[in-house]
């Protein structure tokens, strides 16, 4: 057997079902990593070992009796912590719920562990998931695996160094501006945003309502697609969720890109993407077309519109989740947060009503523009190379407010729409950090996403390159 730490998310399920391991041999592994690995990188909030080994344990005593439970049985994971458990500490990144035990339990949580899977840690995240590189006053930086002087992005901050470091197969987390995909971009991981209403947001600590979603962060498409499979469909819980079909996504990784076409618009998201980053999305659309792709250059429309009202949006739903906090514990909040959380006080009640009435009709455009008839758009995920953890918070409000913004260019637009997304690592550039690719699908299209993005995995290693670990 291989060093399990080598091991994808489907690889350590098919070797548990197969009996080439245990549970508790996993698990065992994926807490000693996290012991040691995981405090260098500080990624992890809380380790629950013994009752993750009691839950591996079980697992391995149902497979002896031929009880296989689902497609992640005794798989270990871990998950940010802002996914409620009942009765466990659920810290949110922040000071103020650092003592925070809910009453009840995240639904995507709940289908883990109906699935198999095995809980083993809380992992770190930016203080109640308000910053696109991962900081955080209370709990300290989370490290990136592949250079620690730089961040991990956020706010899934310790989802992405836990799976890139292969500390864990697999992790969720949320995504409100990117905050899945930025983290898995910039830590060379896959991080799938699924279209809102697709998976459930019950039991997830909110931060903006109307564009928050939860997801998945693994080594490979296939991975995302067997969670995906499992963490979709309607939810009593979140009457939000939509009663789509929820397809085979491992299954309907074999269409590939056969006949697809790929969108590529050239204006606005390319406006400040460095050469190194240029260079290494350039190479993916030739890898895309390998694999049977066409693309076609297309132009998205007017980006400062949609900037403008996402950030509307974002800014009065944030601020009405923290108006109690606000008011009676300001002075619980890190600097950054406060400032951030502050401006959505301010908007009208009409200006939030004209954010969210033009939706629908900016998504129309989006649609007619900048997909002009393809499958999905290829865009940067991040477009700048990865800055240090100096870089981020040197300066007063204003320079670490241009760098927050700068990292959630590419990301923080697809939320309004509502459209799915997927990250997938496609090189390094600046000091052998990370870059990739994101390509954005049409509503519920998470099937051909997944398709296209295990295609281009299926001709390139890049998500098969582990990070130093000296």
């Amino acid at each position: 057997m291989t060093d399990l730490a080598n091991l994808s998310l489907i690889e350590t399920a098919t070797a548990i079902a197969a009996g080439e391991v245990t549970s508790e041999a996993a698990t065992a592994a994926t807490v000693s990593r996290l012991k040691e690995r995981g405090t260098l990188l500080n990624c992890v909030i809380r380790l629950e070992e013994d009752d993750a080994l009691e839950a591996a344990r079980a697992a391995d005593r149902a497979r002896a009796k031929g009880e296989i439970e689902g497609p992640l049985h005794g798989v270990p994971m871990a998950h940010k912590d802002l996914l409620f458990r009942a009765g466990k500490v659920v810290s949110c990144g922040a000071k103020i719920t650092r003592d925070f035990v809910p009453d009840h339990t995240a639904s995507v949580l709940t289908s883990l562990e109906d699935a198999g899977a095995v809980y083993v840690a809380a992992l770190h995240l930016s203080e109640f998931a308000r910053s696109p590189t991962g900081h955080n006053d209370h709990f300290g930086p989370c490290r990136n695996p592949w250079n620690t002087e730089h961040v991990t992005g956020g706010s899934s901050s310790g989802s992405g160094a836990a799976v890139a470091a292969r500390l864990v197969p697999a992790a969720l987390g949320s995504d409100t501006g990117g905050s899945v995909r930025l983290p898995a971009a910039m830590c060379g991981v896959v991080g799938l945003m699924p279209t809102q209403g697709l998976v459930s947001r019950a039991g997830v600590m909110p931060l903006s309502w109307s564009m928050d979603t939860v997801g998945p962060l693994a080594r490979t498409a296939a991975d995302c697609a067997r969670m995906l499979s499992v963490i979709a469909g309607i939810d009593a819980g979140d009457p939000t969720t939509r009663a789509e079909p929820v397809p085979d996504y491992e299954a309907g990784l074999a269409k590939g890109l056969d006949g697809a076409t790929i969108a590529v618009p050239r204006n606005w998201y390319y406006d400040d993407v460095s050469d190194a980053v240029a260079e290494a999305l350039d190479e993916s659309l030739k890898v895309l077309r390998e694999a049977g792709a066409k693309t076609v250059e297309t132009e998205v429309p007017d980006m400062a519109l949609i900037d403008d009202v996402q950030h509307v949006l974002r800014e009065v739903e944030t601020a009405t989740v923290h108006s109690r906090w606000m008011k009676t514990r300001p002075e619980d909040y890190s600097d950054q947060v406060r400032t951030r959380t502050e401006p959505g006080f301010f908007y009208t009640g009409t200006r939030y009503c004209e954010a969210m009435l033009l939706r629908g009709p900016i998504l129309e455009d989006f649609l007619k523009q900048a997909f002009a008839g393809a499958d999905m758009v290829h865009l940067p995920a991040v477009s700048i190379p990865v800055p240090t953890i100096a870089e981020s918070t040197a300066g007063g409000p204003e320079n670490i407010q241009k760098i927050i913004r700068r990292i959630g260019r590419c990301t923080r637009h697809i939320n309004y729409l509502g459209l799915p997304a997927i990250s997938v690592p496609c090189g390094f550039a600046d000091a052998g950090l990370p870059v990739a690719f994101q390509l954005v699908g049409r509503p519920f299209a998470e099937a051909r996403l997944l398709a296209a993005a295990h295609a281009y995995q299926s001709l390139t290693d890049w998500h098969a390159i582990a990070p130093p670990t000296d």
